[in-house]
């Protein structure tokens, strides 16, 4: 096996255990996703991948944000709570991953503006879909809004055969695990929401 394949399998066994403890609500999502970003910005810039190199960036970022905003507690001592967007937000967020998409598209075709091949190929739309996606995904992630999943599910769907068709198997199936992981979080996610509304509600 190949020192490259051996990395890609490191990142995605972190990636998997970050994905993990994120629908389970745990805190342990931060360290491991932090050290799998690191990884995967050394693993997509080899693939040309510049898009997803530049997110995990973003996602470094994010991941030390989250860790933060986990950790810290209101005047009564409680924890951030899940949450969910009101009608007026999750069109604000839409818009959002709209404008991501059109930046990133932008950026991807002039770093490479030189390669006619890539220019003319459908990659460019799919890897800056994906990308406002997950940006959209890891920031609602921080502040615990149940709408994250939704974006984990659209961008893993798409990133399955994207990092296929470069060869990077192991990453596409990191993605088809994210995928079922997504959906077992967006359901866990709900069921906590619903538990604690009625909580409140009683009290």
């Amino acid at each position: 096996m190949e020192s490259f394949q051996i990395i890609e399998i490191v990142a995605v066994v972190f990636g998997v255990l970050s994905v993990w403890y994120a629908h389970k609500e745990n805190i342990r999502v931060f360290p491991f996703g932090i050290i799998n970003v690191l990884i995967y910005i050394y693993i997509c810039i080899s693939a040309q991948l510049y898009a997803n190199a530049g997110i995990n960036v973003v996602y470094f970022l994010s991941n030390v944000y989250g860790w933060y905003n986990w950790s810290r507690t209101n005047e009564n001592q409680e924890s951030l709570q899940i949450s969910r967007n009101t009608n007026r937000q999750n069109i604000l967020w839409f818009i959002l991953s709209i404008v991501l998409y059109g930046v990133t598209v932008y950026i991807l075709r002039a770093v490479n503006q030189n390669d006619p091949t890539y220019l003319n190929s459908i990659l460019p739309w799919i890897d800056g879909m994906n990308t406002s996606f997950f940006l959209c995904a890891t920031l609602l992630m921080t502040i615990k809004k149940i709408e994250n999943w939704w974006f984990w599910i659209a961008g893993n769907v798409i990133s399955i055969p994207v990092y296929f068709s470069q060869g990077l198997y192991f990453t596409s199936f990191q993605y088809a695990v994210f995928l079922v992981i997504a959906i077992m979080g967006l359901r866990a996610w709900n069921k906590t929401w619903a538990e604690r509304k009625q909580y409140r509600d009683m009290v």
